[in-house]
This record gives structure tokens, C-alpha cells and sequence, in this order.
């Protein structure tokens, strides 16, 4: 008679709390660490230049730039905004958002690559552990929420409970702050990992070792011949042993085990060479390609057969971000580089016609700015402290000695234009004309605009603003009138400013004062 015990049914009801539930042969210390150190220079790279963006807005100059009034402590290193060289916001932010887009990828890999970790049980084993479990939380909800809300903000989609600004600024505070912590507690270990050199199927195409790959599929192939024969290669009933060993947990019956999938395996053999697994297949190479676990948790103890190796993922991995890159960066050039934008909201042909062609953030009638408030009874208020006003006309400004500059438009979304030609008067010399002595020094100036309602329709310039000779209130551009979408009948610009402080529609300039 034959044995009639009764096989146990297949583990099909794992948790993700089971180790034995993940089951990919990607995953391990060294791929987890090699996408970590990318994130570290990247996330580096965009906190820096994060903060920069910040520091443009010259918050703490007046209320209508701080988006943060109670940031306290968190303004500790903010500076007066240089306007040389007069493309630095347009470099800083550029970077900030492209490499934000191109860093996706990337996050998602490494996200992958450590889930197991957010379901280990139990959730603290001492205190150590505790503070690595809770910035891991802090730090995986904070990236997500600074990429989110930044990818939001760079498609304008203003899905937001409140201002993107204050969101995430704090927000970015509170993740760089277990971003730190979760590096000097991790670091180490991602650098032995990384010491400890590449996996079997990365190392196996490095320089001076091409064509590894092939012959080591050749082996494979010979092995599975040599299986029906009885001949081994050397080694292998040792791998076999080392995979056994890490799968000794899995349910045996007399007749067969199920695998991690639920299917029965067919009678297993002994550990000798040739020995046969999963009905008769060879024993795979992969089997003896698992790397240390390092006390991380992150190998499978019963991996899957692969079906890409981890020279494919990050292939797979870099090309996302390369196309995300080709799909994004053109939104800073003009031209034909903007027509490849296709992710960008300024991407694509030019707006407009003519010298006004190039990219605008607001429109006139998106704001309410109307055609009879720009009109011939448009005039520009002079204002200094003490109450002395002075209004110009459009025809008045014109004939005011007028002066040009080469100046891009840079906003926080990401996108800017190729140097513009402007032309106006110069900030100084309004200055002048509101009856200040440049043997004083110049003073700051609050710009006031006609647009009626939203963020940044107000804004403050500093003294060393209004004292670059490139600072203009333009009136002209590419040596046309500016359109109304550009801001006429008269634009402020600064180099080096954010967009939003070249203040379009300028009604009022009140030298002197912060509000």
C-alpha cells in the first residue's frame, strides 16, 4: 500500500508581517544600498537648493514674501538675495525640480526595495530600534509628501489643504530631520554592503570581466545536461545545501513539498550532484548567488526564480529617470528643447506672437486685470516714506532716459525662459525720483500690482535690488510694447528674482517701505 498521509495544504495565507511573504531575489543590502547613496546626494542637492528657492524670496524682508511667519528657528541661515550672477535662480530652482522629476525612479526603487521592513514584527526590539522604526515612518511619509506636493506644484495642480509654500517648507523640515537620523543610523551598514561588492549577476559584467554573463548561462546550460547524466559541477552540491538551508522552514510531506506559490514540488533527492528539485529541474544558479542578509532582513529566505536581474532593474530604473529627464528639462530652454517637455505645463510651442512670444505664469484675465485698468489713465505711483507721492503716466516713463538688460524668467514650478530683452526705466533712478540721494544709498521697495487677489500680488525688493543698474520697471520687451499678459503697461524685473517678484501690472512703487 502506498503512503497515505495527507498532504498539508499550500502556505497561500502568508501575511507581509511572514519573511517568507516577500519572495523577489532582487531585493538585499547591496541594491537597497546603492539606491540609498543616490537618494543621499540627490535629496542632498534638493534640500540645499530648496532652501535657496526659499531664501530668493527674501522672507524676512516684509509679510507680503513670508509664506512662513512662523518659521522661527527653521530662517536661521537666510541671507539678502544676491542678483549676481543674475541666472542664479534660474540654475537653483531648474535644478531643484529636474532633479526632483528625475529622482522618481529612483524613490520607488528604493521604497521596493525596503517594504518588507515596514511590516517587521515586533515593531521595536529596544530603544535603538524604536527611534529607527519611528524615522522610518517620518521618513517615508515625509518624502512621499514633499514628492507629491512638489510634483503637484510643478503641474500646477493646487490640490493642496492650505498654501503649497508653508506645506512644504515645514514639510521638508520635518523629513530632512529623519532623513538625518535614518542616514547615521544606516549609513554604516549601506557602506559595507556596498564593500562587500556587487551581487553575482551585477559583478558577473563588470570592466575586465565581459562576457561573464554569457558563459555563465552556458554553465547553466551544461549543468542541466549534466543532471541527466549524473555529472556535476563542482560546488554545486554545496549551493544546493546553502538553499535548502535557507528554506528548511517551508512544510515537507513524503510525497512532495509545496513551494512559496502554492504548487507541489515533486519527490526531493538527496544532496548529491545532479540532485533535481520542482519535478525534476535542475537546481538553479540562483540558488547560490544569494547574498548576505547583513542583519537587514531584506533577502527572501525562499526567493522566487528570477525573472530579471539586478542589472535589469537598475537599467530598468536608470532609463525611467533618463526619459523622465529628456520629458522635463526642456521646459528651461526655449525653442525647439520645450517642445520635448511634454511632462511640463510650459512645455510645448510658444505662447503669443512676436517679441512676446515666451512663457507666461499668470494671464491678465486669469488675475482680473482688464483692458480699461492698463489703458491711457493707467498711472504709476511714487511713494516715499512721509507721505510724498508723485504719479507718471506711461507717455511720461517713456520719455524717461531708458535703459536695457538680458534677463531670463525664472519661476518656483521649475520653468524659465532664455534671456529677454527689456527695456525701461531703472529702479534707481525712480528712486531718485521719488527723492532719494544715491549718496544715501538706495533704499528697498514694496511693489504693488493691480492684480486684486492671490499670492505674490504684493511684493518686496531689497536695497541691493533696487541698486543693480540691470533693475528695471520695463516697459518694452524685444523692443515691442509688453503685451498684457507680460504685464503692461509697465513689469517689474530684477536679476536673479523668482517670477513671482517681477511683478507684472505695477500700479504702485513705495521706496522705503515694507508694506
Amino acid at each position: 500500500m502506498g503512503d497515505h498521509r495527507t498532504l498539508r495544504p499550500p502556505p497561500s495565507n502568508r501575511l507581509p508581517t511572514d519573511p517568507r511573504f516577500w519572495r523577489s531575489p532582487l531585493r538585499g543590502p547591496w541594491l537597497t544600498a546603492l539606491l540609498g547613496v543616490v537618494l543621499l546626494l540627490g535629496i542632498t542637492v534638493l534640500f540645499v537648493t530648496g532652501l535657496l528657492s526659499y531664501a530668493a524670496y527674501n522672507p524676512d524682508l516684509a509679510a507680503p514674501n513670508d509664506r512662513t511667519p512662523g518659521r522661527g528657528l527653521l530662517g536661521f541661515y537666510l541671507f539678502a538675495w544676491p542678483t549676481d550672477p543674475y541666472w542664479l535662480y534660474r540654475l537653483t530652482q531648474g535644478l531643484h525640480v529636474t532633479l526632483g522629476v528625475v529622482l522618481v525612479p529612483v524613490l520607488l526603487a528604493k521604497l521596493w526595495s525596503v517594504v518588507p521592513k515596514l511590516f517587521t514584527l515586533p515593531p521595536a526590539r529596544s530603544a535603538a530600534h524604536a527611534l529607527e522604526r519611528i524615522s522610518l515612518l517620518l521618513l517615508v511619509g515625509g518624502v512621499l509628501f514633499e514628492f507629491v506636493t512638489g510634483l503637484l506644484n510643478v503641474q500646477l495642480d493646487y490640490l493642496f489643504p492650505g498654501s503649497f509654500y508653508p506645506l512644504h517648507f515645514y514639510g521638508a523640515w520635518v523629513f530632512i530631520s529623519a532623513f538625518v537620523v535614518h542616514v547615521v543610523l544606516r549609513l554604516p551598514k549601506a557602506l559595507q554592503a556596498l564593500r562587500n561588492g556587487a551581487p553575482r549577476d551585477i559583478a558577473s559584467g563588470g570592466a575586465g570581466r565581459a562576457g561573464r554573463e554569457e558563459r555563465a548561462a552556458r554553465r547553466y546550460e551544461a549543468a542541466a545536461e549534466r543532471a541527466g547524466t549524473g555529472e556535476s559541477e563542482p560546488g554545486e552540491a554545496a549551493e544546493r545545501a546553502a538553499a535548502d538551508e535557507s528554506g528548511g522552514a517551508e512544510e515537507r510531506t513524503a510525497a512532495g513539498e509545496y513551494d512559496e506559490d502554492g504548487g507541489q514540488d515533486g519527490p526531493e533527492e538527496p544532496d548529491r550532484p545532479g540532485g533535481r528539485v520542482a519535478g525534476g529541474t535542475p537546481e538553479r544558479a540562483h540558488a547560490g548567488a544569494r547574498e548576505p542578509d547583513l542583519d537587514t532582513g531584506l533577502v527572501a529566505p525562499r526567493p522566487a526564480a528570477p525573472t530579471l536581474t539586478r542589472r535589469g532593474a537598475l537599467g530598468a530604473v536608470g532609463g525611467g529617470s533618463v526619459l523622465l529627464l529628456a520629458v522635463t528639462v526642456g521646459q528651461n530652454f526655449d525653442g525647439l528643447p520645450r517642445r520635448t517637455a511634454l511632462l511640463a505645463p510650459h512645455g510645448g510651442p510658444e505662447p503669443g506672437t512676436g517679441a512676446n512670444a515666451f512663457q507666461i505664469n499668470k494671464t491678465a484675465a486669469a488675475v482680473g486685470v482688464t483692458d480699461a485698468e492698463t489703458g491711457p489713465g493707467w498711472r504709476l505711483t511714487l511713494e516715499r516714506p512721509g507721505g510724498r507721492t508723485q504719479r507718471l503716466s506711461r507717455a511720461e516713463l517713456l520719455a524717461m532716459p531708458q535703459h536695457s538688460a538680458a534677463l531670463p524668467i525664472a519661476c518656483v514650478e521649475g520653468w524659465s525662459t532664455s534671456d529677454q530683452h527689456w527695456s525701461g526705466v531703472r529702479l534707481r533712478d525712480l528712486a531718485e525720483l521719488a527723492g532719494f540721494d544715491p549718496r544715501d544709498g538706495m533704499p528697498g521697495v514694496f511693489v504693488a500690482s493691480l492684480q486684486r487677489s492671490g499670492a505674490f500680488r504684493h511684493a518686496a525688493l531689497r536695497d541691493n535690488q533696487v541698486r543693480d543698474p540691470r533693475s528695471l520697471l520695463a516697459l518694452r520687451v524685444g523692443g515691442e510694447d509688453l503685451s498684457l499678459d507680460h504685464g503692461y503697461p509697465a513689469r517689474v524685473i530684477v536679476p536673479a528674482a523668482p517670477g513671482v517678484h517681477n511683478t507684472k501690472w505695477v500700479r504702485r512703487l513705495a521706496f522705503g517701505a515694507d508694506r
